[in-house]
């Protein structure tokens, strides 16, 4: 399944609950819930690079499936993880958040970031 494409931020549920309980500042928080974010998720085999631009925050991460590497939260910390395919699902765990990523369809895109009790989740489009 093919990951591959540009998608921009069409809804997310949580969003404010989600982003206190992980640490995010108050004000980070009020400017971001209203904020449409477009990520673009390159793909070479297993080997992918995510580049997610919110407002003037420009997040890339790089990883290749089923090894070791370094990933940015966001927060800004840097976490060693391993991203797993599983079901034709992105799978990762970040500091006790339980993230998962999946094609919904060949245009739409889901997130789910589970913490504790509250789950944030992030609905994206192909443009």
């Amino acid at each position: 399944m093919a990951f591959a494409g540009k998608y921009q931020l069409e809804s997310h549920e949580n969003f404010v609950p989600f982003m206190k309980a992980i640490g995010l500042p108050d004000d980070l928080v009020e400017k971001g819930k209203d904020v449409k974010s477009v990520s673009e998720i390159e793909q070479n085999g297993d080997n992918f690079k995510v580049t997610v631009t919110t407002g003037t925050k420009v997040l890339v991460n790089s990883f290749t499936i089923g090894q070791e590497g370094e990933v940015e939260t966001l927060t800004g910390e840097k976490v060693k993880t391993v991203v797993r395919l599983e079901d034709g699902k992105l799978k990762v765990s970040l500091k006790g958040i339980e993230s998962v990523t999946e094609l919904a369809d060949p245009d739409t895109i889901v997130n789910t970031m589970t913490l504790g009790e509250i789950t944030y989740k992030r609905i994206s489009k192909r443009i």
